[in-house]
């Protein structure tokens, strides 16, 4: 009953709440300055703008009123690449370049292509995104996995809805040679995919964040510092992001009876260098 009352509101974003349930002790002592300097910074007044316009679209109804909304374009090409519309038991791979936007284009690209609302395999911190909570599949990146966390994930592997996914996930970082790219892809992807016998379609997103994200960074990395705190600049770079035009590549599929040839970490490295690989028409 207290779900479905959720459901009949928008969400809201309020960093002084968040701290007061993640810091119980010491959210009382943390001047309002400073929360309201995090409300800035997370863009929450903008966020929850977005939430009450696209209130109560859902799933890639949300991801298409959001892109709408900021009069953002993504252009797909070699499309022909793609399978028959009745062959829906693919998993979507892709770079990941802008940490928000991206996921919601591809989101809202294959349910127009296949008709029907894909599942996208997630960090589970975002969950929290409650219009996209039925087109999530939550993995713990910093620990074990549930029981239930592993069956939602074979379930839906084992299922006829396309899958989307982002293996490195993490947002690309720029290199020492200036080049912005994904980190390493994780293995799991191949794992999934041969086991469940589901082609893969791999896609190249082109775009960037701004300069100041990476340089954070990099200058989070050269302290030391483990969590990547960067993300909380995020929205910012979704809001950057006003009126742009994007470019997707698809290319061609890779069949699972393909996948066993070498080491799953192997074939997953060999698959994000096919997907750098694709240029621009």
């Amino acid at each position: 009953m207290e779900e479905n009352e959720e459901k009949k509101r928008p969400l809201e974003i309020n960093i002084g709440e968040v701290l007061r349930q993640r810091l119980p002790r010491y959210s009382r002592m943390i001047p309002r300055c400073v929360v309201r300097s995090l409300e800035r910074t997370v863009c929450q007044d903008e966020l929850n703008r977005l939430l009450r316009e696209n209130f109560p679209r859902r799933g890639a109804d949300f991801c298409r009123g959001v892109l709408d909304d900021l009069g953002v374009t993504v252009r797909f090409h070699n499309t022909g690449n793609l399978p028959p519309k009745e062959h829906k038991r693919v998993l979507f791979v892709s770079n990941h370049p802008l940490g928000g936007l991206d996921g919601m284009a591809l989101i809202d690209f294959v349910r127009d292509y296949y008709g029907v609302e894909p599942r996208f395999i997630v960090n589970d911190l975002l969950t929290a995104i409650e219009p996209l909570s039925d087109t999530f599949i939550p993995v713990n990146k910093h620990g074990s996995q549930s029981r239930q966390a592993i069956e939602a994930l074979d379930e839906a592997f084992a299922s006829d809805v396309p899958l989307l996914m982002f293996p490195a996930g993490l947002v690309s970082r720029r290199g020492k040679k200036g080049v912005v790219a994904d980190l390493e892809w994780q293995k799991m992807f191949v794992t999934k995919a041969r086991r469940y016998s589901r082609d893969i379609i791999p896609l190249h997103f082109y775009g960037e964040n701004s300069s100041f994200f990476y340089k954070f960074a990099k200058f989070r990395r050269r302290l030391g510092l483990k969590f990547n705190i960067e993300m909380i600049y995020l929205p910012r770079e979704v809001f950057r992001s006003r009126g742009k035009t994007f470019d997707v590549v698809v290319g061609e599929p890779v069949s699972h009876a393909s996948l066993g040839d070498m080491s799953p970490r192997d074939k997953a490295q060999q698959i994000r260098q096919q997907v750098y690989a694709l240029d621009r028409p």
